[in-house]
């Protein structure tokens, strides 16, 4: 059996490789028929582990040039709308990113997808972002629900919250998945030998060694904006933007970009091709592998039997037609 999917926002391939391990355990072949990103570098690290370079900007792109496919996958940016509760369909959602995927979803109409935002989505504009998301998605034809999850829940040591949106062409019975019983160790995704420049300077090094104390013997420490210091046996999420020091192992170094993949579950094949600022950047944006494996697995039940019923019907009808 082969299913078909496009990988929008794609990023570094989070969901790739979400959908080829979660595919691969139930002797699925998944084929990415189309990506998309705006970010060149991204683009490039892409193709570097996927021998494909992604299309560039989606909203240049003609939803009816792209391949037909069983499963959209997309982390979209999240964007202020413009308007906002208007029950207006697609007008709701115009001049934000969320729209192409409705248009997507509108011309080609696969049977699924997965969506990943941050969890703030849930509260933007007092839950109305939200809700004019699901509305117009519904509106489509598809049967829509939505969690946040956690990163920390599903094998990774890092504290990563997302909102997962699943939408299918029919009703069906879906459970979110449960929390995995354990997950790595930091001891585990810190590399033993690192270069001195991810050290900080001994200023810093001082000044947060002299206001906190950890009760951890691993740990990364968290500097909020405001400047207080906290530190876990895992880390806090992730940013793309954030200072090189808000997240400090053991308060004395910086997290190097295989440490930060790691935190992501992406794999050791996965090349560094790109700068060391491009690379954590790209982790700092990338989804949670695991977790969107988790989400796959639970879903990937439904999907087979549907998928195969629909395979046996055709069959069945090309039969009757010869």
């Amino acid at each position: 059996m082969e299913i078909k999917y496009i990988d929008l926002f794609c990023g570094i391939g989070g969901f790739r490789y979400a959908a080829e391990q979660a595919f691969k355990e139930y002797s699925i072949k998944p084929k990415c028929v189309f990506s998309s990103d705006i970010d060149k570098y991204a683009r490039e690290a892409y193709f570097a582990n996927f021998g494909e370079y992604p299309a560039g900007d989606i909203t240049k792109i003609d939803e009816n040039d792209i391949p037909d496919h069983d499963v959209l996958f997309a982390g979209f940016p999240c964007q202020p709308f413009s308007i906002i509760g208007q029950k207006k369909g697609f007008e709701d959602t115009r001049g934000t990113l969320f729209f192409d995927i409705a248009r997507i979803l509108s011309a080609k109409r696969p049977k699924a997808f997965v969506l990943e935002n941050v969890k703030m989505l849930v509260g933007h504009d007092k839950g109305r972002t939200l809700k004019t998301i699901l509305r117009v998605l519904r509106e489509l034809g598809y049967y829509v629900d939505y969690k946040v999850l956690n990163a920390l829940d599903y094998g990774l040591p890092q504290k990563r919250e997302r909102v997962i949106i699943i939408g299918y062409y029919k009703f069906i019975l879906f459970s979110w998945p449960p929390p995995y019983p354990k997950r790595r160790s930091l001891e585990e995704i810190l590399e033993k030998n690192v270069d001195e420049k991810y050290y900080v300077s001994e200023r810093i090094r001082e000044k947060r060694l002299n206001s906190h104390k950890s009760e951890y013997k691993v740990s990364i420490w968290h500097e909020n904006k405001a400047g207080h210091i906290s530190s876990y046996d895992y880390s806090c999420a992730l940013r793309a933007g954030a200072s090189h020091n808000y997240l400090l192992v053991n308060g004395v170094r910086r997290l190097t970009p295989r440490e930060m993949l790691r935190l992501q579950g992406f794999p050791e094949s996965f090349k560094i091709v790109v700068s060391e600022a491009q690379t954590r950047k790209q982790a700092g944006n990338a989804v949670p592998v695991n977790m969107i494996k988790a989400v796959l697995e639970a879903f990937l039940p439904h999907w087979i039997e549907d998928f195969a019923y629909e395979e046996s019907k055709q069959k069945s009808e090309i039969a009757i037609q010869g």
